[in-house]
């Protein structure tokens, strides 16, 4: 897995990422953190299943999905 593109909320708490799978199909999952654990980033969307086959089909996607997200 590749990430493509990472789009982090105002405060940096929550973030999508897009990416690309060895298969050649794209999908995006939605991340946060918490400043006061160091370690990482946690999935918290359940979408990282979701295939698309573009970048821009699956950013159209994660804006219907994700509350925050803007793109």
């Amino acid at each position: 897995m590749t990430v493509l593109r990472s789009i982090n909320n105002p405060d940096g708490s929550l973030c999508v990422d897009v990416f690309s799978r060895d298969d050649g199909s794209i999908g995006f999952e939605e991340f946060r953190r918490d400043v006061e654990d160091t370690s990482g980033w946690f999935a918290i969307g359940g979408h990282a299943e979701q295939r698309f086959t573009s970048v821009e089909d699956a950013l159209r996607a994660a804006k219907l999905a994700v509350v925050w997200f803007e793109g």
